[in-house]
């Protein structure tokens, strides 16, 4: 299976899952050119970009490694420019959140990550 087979595969495994957890998805592959953010959702009143990671021969350690600090800072990025082209979800709350998909293991980080002030 090759990688972009996976990665729709792992995201739609994560979708049902985001949706299974009582979230609305308003938004999938979002993309700017600071980067892409594969979902956002709404919790409430929070909005939530999640990251989805979908790989078969690491472990669960291996994909946090993946999601480093250059990683994180365009889905930041990403997720402002959504915000301003949809202005009705810009005073909500934000949450950056992964979901790792290995097989049919689905692992979700809620507050995976958050905007540091460099």
């Amino acid at each position: 299976m090759n990688n972009a087979l996976r990665g729709r595969e792992g995201e739609e495994k994560a979708v049902a899952a985001v949706e299974a957890a009582g979230m609305e998805i308003i938004a999938r592959n979002i993309r700017s050119k600071y980067g892409e953010v594969d979902i956002v959702a709404l919790e409430g009143e929070t909005i939530v970009f999640i990251e989805v990671k979908a790989w078969t021969s690491y472990s669960m350690e291996d994909l946090q490694y993946s999601i480093d600090i250059r990683k994180q800072q365009k889905i930041i990025k990403t997720a402002k420019y959504f915000l301003s082209e949809n202005r009705k979800y810009s005073k909500m709350t934000v949450r950056f959140d992964v979901i790792f998909v290995k097989n049919n293991s689905i692992t979700h980080l809620a507050s995976a990550f958050t905007e540091r002030v460099l």
